[in-house]
């Protein structure tokens, strides 16, 4: 079975803030750098230049990822992605179709992982590059089964 979904765009401040909050889910563990950079503080040279020093470092690196998501949206490799699209979705690939002639296979050896939110799938295939499906492209609620289940059978399935 073949699942074909109905053209959409994806609106580029959507993909950076889901994006840039997918990423902050995914590195939890920055925090605990910065928390340990501060306590350093407190715990063994006492001076206030480590925390300045340790914001600074995670505003800069905040910064970097979020300039990451823009770039993307900005940059000519990645126009297609902000383009009105359809999508067929089998179990051997996703096709992304701009047109009936026109397409770009996407493997499923390329995709890391996929988050199933309330309002959609959310395809990762790197850090910073995303597929988002809302439920709404679907044409049927059995489609939406499908996909669930082949995403299970591939073991890509996180809530």
């Amino acid at each position: 079975m073949i699942v074909r979904t109905k053209k959409f765009q994806v609106n580029k401040g959507a993909y950076i803030k889901k994006g840039f909050l997918n990423l902050l889910i995914e590195q939890w563990w920055i925090s605990l750098i910065y928390l340990a950079i501060c306590s350093i503080h407190y715990l063994w040279i006492p001076s206030i230049w480590w925390i300045i020093g340790a914001s600074i470092a995670l505003v800069l690196y905040l910064l970097f990822w979020l300039i990451q998501f823009i770039g993307l949206t900005q940059l000519e490799q990645g126009k297609y992605m902000f383009e009105r699209l359809s999508y067929e979705i089998s179990s051997n690939q996703i096709l992304m179709k701009i047109n009936t002639k026109q397409g770009m296979p996407i493997k499923w050896n390329t995709v890391k992982k996929v988050k199933i939110q309330k309002d959609g799938f959310l395809f990762k295939l790197n850090k910073v590059q995303l597929i988002l499906f809302p439920f709404k492209v679907f044409n049927s609620d059995n489609e939406i089964r499908f996909v669930k289940s082949i995403l299970n059978r591939k073991g890509y399935v996180s809530y």
